[in-house]
């Protein structure tokens, strides 16, 4: 006698339309990531400014090449991203705001703090 059983689905997580709360979750771990890899540029980079007169003025000028902006750019999403949902991660922790229609609006909070602050940062790099 042969049994069926039911086998699992292939699924194409690009495909599925993901929730504003799962998507600020997957972004929070991306971003941390980001932050964890640049941390030894970043020290690299310090270091080299501290060094001399001359390097720190290399350093300047490297930071103003349109490549470093946008890095600096994906930067800043990281860190405000990781800000932000981490403090909406703890109140969740903290019970706060589990309900569905407020879990909802914290992540579109998330999403829209991160959106104008980087709006205001684009804006003050392109004047």
């Amino acid at each position: 006698m042969l049994i069926k059983t039911q086998r699992p689905k292939y699924l194409n997580l690009l495909k599925i339309r993901q929730p504003m709360t799962a998507i600020v979750s997957i972004a929070h771990r991306i971003s941390g990531v980001i932050l964890f890899l640049a941390v030894p540029i970043a020290i690299y980079g310090l270091a080299l400014s501290l060094r001399s007169a001359e390097d720190y003025a290399a350093i300047k000028q490297t930071l103003h090449s349109p490549g470093l902006q946008l890095f600096l750019l994906l930067m800043a999403w990281a860190i405000l991203h990781h800000f932000f949902a981490g403090i909406r991660f703890l109140l969740l922790d903290l019970d706060i705001g589990l309900k569905l229609k407020t879990a909802r609006a914290s992540a579109w909070t998330v999403f829209v703090l991160v959106g104008a602050i980087l709006l205001v940062i684009v804006t003050e790099l392109l004047t």
